[in-house]
C-alpha cells in the first residue's frame, strides 16, 4: 500500500524559509502527479503546487516566485522549498500523490505538517 510521510514543518519568522519533504513508500504508477496542499484554520484545503512525472511544475498564484516544488524519482520524494514566508502562509501542509491506473484516479495523502509563520 502507498504511504506518504511529511517532514520539515515548524515555526519561522516572516521572511524566513522552510523546506518540506515527503517520502513515498509503496508502488505508484509511472503516470502520476505529486503535490502540496495546505489548510488554514477555518479555511478550505487548497492546492499550493504540483509536479507531474515529466517534471512539469505549477504553483498557485499566491506563492509563485516564493515556493518551488521538485521531485526525486530515485528517492521517491517530493519537496517544497518555501521562501519569503508570510503570516498568511500559516497552515497544515499535506503531501498528495495522484496516480492514473486503468483510466481511473487514485489519491494518497500524508498526515500533514504544521507550518507557522509568526514574529
Amino acid at each position: 500500500q502507498v504511504q506518504l510521510v511529511e517532514s520539515g514543518g515548524g515555526l519561522v519568522q516572516p521572511g524566513g524559509s522552510l523546506r518540506l519533504s515527503c517520502a513515498v513508500s509503496g508502488s505508484i504508477s509511472p503516470i502520476n502527479v505529486m503535490g502540496w496542499y495546505r489548510q488554514a484554520p477555518g479555511k478550505e484545503r487548497e492546492l499550493v503546487a504540483s509536479i507531474d512525472s515529466g517534471d512539469r511544475a505549477n504553483e498557485a498564484d499566491s506563492v509563485k516566485g516564493r515556493y518551488t516544488i521538485s521531485r526525486d524519482n530515485d528517492k521517491k520524494k517530493v519537496y517544497l522549498q518555501m521562501n519569503s514566508l508570510k503570516p498568511e502562509d500559516t497552515a497544515v501542509y499535506y503531501c498528495n500523490v495522484r496516480e492514473f491506473p486503468f483510466r481511473a484516479t487514485m489519491n494518497y495523502w500524508g498526515q500533514g505538517t504544521q507550518v507557522t509563520v509568526s514574529s
